[in-house]
């Protein structure tokens, strides 16, 4: 268990009940989500409190044994898709809803107990060296899952289990509508959370929906069928007091909860280790990826043992909570006990909540995972990586999520050896070869004026900047210190750039742009020049006149520019 801070009470506070009220919306519509291949009256009502009590006991443990400090934990989105088919499958093989449950937890279960493995066995390291054209498939083709599997709540009817299903029985549902409430209720949640932000961002949109189109909803006579239903209150039991446990066949049950509690811990891995680089980034801390890999074993563990859905760290929630304040494991410990009071006390509120409601509110989710500046970039990007973005993306959404990650690391791997491979074969002008030999990489930095010493920043990149790297040098772009003037940044030695460099130089100059930092590049190879000035980083980050040959001529600009750049 990490130390836990106790110097930010009131703001750990503050942003755990804020993150909890984000949360609360959510983990009600992923909870219902994950049921919803199950055709029971009650389904709906079995989701929304497995979506609570997972985002609890996650949210709770995670935060308590985590190597995150300001994460926010719960379902979310990928997890979710795992856990439907999950669901679905069992229920599709025996129609019980004790198998229902027991699948649902043993998956939670092995997939907290393969997580604490990861951590034990510190493969937190690891997950850095995920491509990013199979991280922007896998992701976006997860978004248009979530948003296709909300398409027929959005007009009052159950959604088929099979994404093709999905696709090829719409036009006969549109034949079936019996009363337009439903799409008008989703469709104004969509536009509450896209509009309201606009008016305010310090009230949580999801959570101005969820309580507004309520609200309208109890004058439209909106049926019963079509609403959440009646959560049982009161603490989480294990699901073994829950459910007749005689006659069950649980060899067939752990097989069948084995790979997909594997794929839900992978899965997991990946979502939080983001999620916790997106906090470094805003707190300027340092997550421990293997602490908090247990930390996330032992609340889906714990989830899974108490009939809850499987989650991950959480993108959106995480931001909320860093933004309102919270900084240590208290905030997250908070989030989670304002969910448990609404477990135990409020629940009779929620079950008039219409489906289609927090189907609108997932449709936002689902566009919001959807990676659209990847889809943007696929004609300025190099084929290669274009190929394994779609690959992954439609494999994802007509296959199976493991498969196409399985197949898209294969695929990039290929073809990062035959870039390599042509590297190393590609010969070198005679001038080139000349100037290797004879001038030293990292020359010429004593010429700098001692007026500009204290304002500028220099920054090194040794090697090719692709998948593999890219976790280092954002790292060394890290120590750049805040007050900087100018950052210069020597890129001689990067003879290769792919994708996922190209996003990460990217993502470097803007947060330096961001505080106030001008930045330099300097002798910029060809390969990397063309993907720079494809993805349109030269010139809308970088200017024209910011790109130097060689370092010497940026030493001479900054000379005859010295009063400019102490300003």
């Amino acid at each position: 268990m990490a130390f836990i801070e106790t110097n930010n009470i009131k703001g750990d506070i503050f942003g755990g009940i804020t993150a909890g009220i984000v949360a609360l919306p959510l983990a009600l519509a992923f909870g219902i989500q994950a049921f919803g291949g199950v055709d029971d009256p009650n389904a709906s009502a079995w989701g929304a409190l497995a979506g609570l009590v997972g985002a609890t006991m996650l949210g709770f443990f995670a935060s308590l044994f985590g190597g995150t400090h300001s994460q926010i934990s719960g379902p979310t989105g990928p997890m979710t898709v795992i856990t439907a088919s999950l669901i679905s499958g069992a229920w599709a093989s025996s129609h019980s809803f004790a198998a229902v449950m027991i699948a649902m937890s043993l998956g939670g279960i092995f997939c907290g107990l393969f997580q604490i493995l990861f951590g034990v066995i510190r493969l937190g390291k690891y997950v850095r060296y995920i491509p990013y054209p199979v991280l922007s498939g896998f992701m976006s083709g997860i978004g248009v899952i979530i948003i296709l599997q909300q398409i027929y709540p959005l007009i009052g009817m159950k959604t088929p289990m099979l994404v093709v299903d999905m696709i090829a029985q719409f036009p006969h549902a549109l034949t079936e509508i019996t009363t337009y409430w439903p799409l008008i209720l989703g469709l104004g949640t969509i536009l509450i959370i896209q509009v309201f932000p606009y008016i305010t961002k310090k009230v949580p949109a999801t959570l101005v929906a969820l309580i507004v189109m309520t609200i309208v909803s109890l004058y439209t006579g909106l049926d019963k069928s079509l609403t959440i239903g009646n959560i049982p209150s009161g603490l989480p039991m294990p699901f073994f007091t829950k459910v007749e446990l005689a006659g069950l066949d649980w060899w067939a049950l752990i097989q069948a909860a084995l790979v997909p509690g594997l794929t839900l811990a992978g899965l997991g891995c990946i979502d939080t280790l983001l999620t916790s680089v997106v906090a470094d980034n805003i707190t300027k801390t340092k997550h421990n990826s293997n602490q908090e890999l247990i930390g996330q074993g032992v609340g889906n563990a714990l989830a899974g043992l108490f009939c809850g859905i499987s989650g991950a760290g959480a993108t959106m929630r995480t931001v909320v909570n860093v933004k309102s304040g919270g900084r240590s494991q208290i905030s997250g410990m908070v989030h989670a006990l304002f969910l448990l009071a609404i477990l135990l006390g409020l629940g009779s509120l929620v079950k008039f909540v219409p489906l289609s409601v927090l189907a609108g509110i997932l449709v936002t989710v689902g566009l919001g995972i959807i990676d659209f500046q990847g889809f943007r970039d696929l004609v300025r990007i190099p084929k290669s990586d274009a190929f394994v973005l779609l690959v992954v993306f439609f494999t994802t959404v007509f296959v199976d999520l493991l498969t196409a990650v399985g197949i898209g690391m294969v695929i990039a791997c290929v073809l990062f050896m035959k870039r390599a491979s042509e590297l190393v074969e590609a010969t070198y002008t005679s001038d080139e070869l000349e100037d290797i030999d004879t001038v030293q990489p990292w020359d010429g930095e004593d010429a700098i004026p001692d007026e500009l010493h204290h304002h500028i920043y220099i920054q090194r990149i040794d090697g090719p900047l692709f998948f593999g790297s890219v976790s280092g040098f954002q790292r060394v772009m890290q120590q750049v210190p805040e007050g900087t003037n100018l950052c210069i940044i020597r890129m001689r030695r990067v003879n290769f750039i792919d994708h996922s460099g190209v996003r990460a130089v990217e993502t470097a100059i803007a947060d330096l742009k961001a505080q106030g930092t001008e930045v330099f590049l300097t002798h910029v190879r060809p390969q990397p020049m063309k993907l720079l000035r494809k993805a349109n980083i030269i010139p809308d980050l970088v200017s024209e006149n910011h790109i130097f040959p060689v370092f010497q001529d940026s030493i001479e600009y900054l000379k005859e520019n010295t009063a400019e750049i102490i300003k």
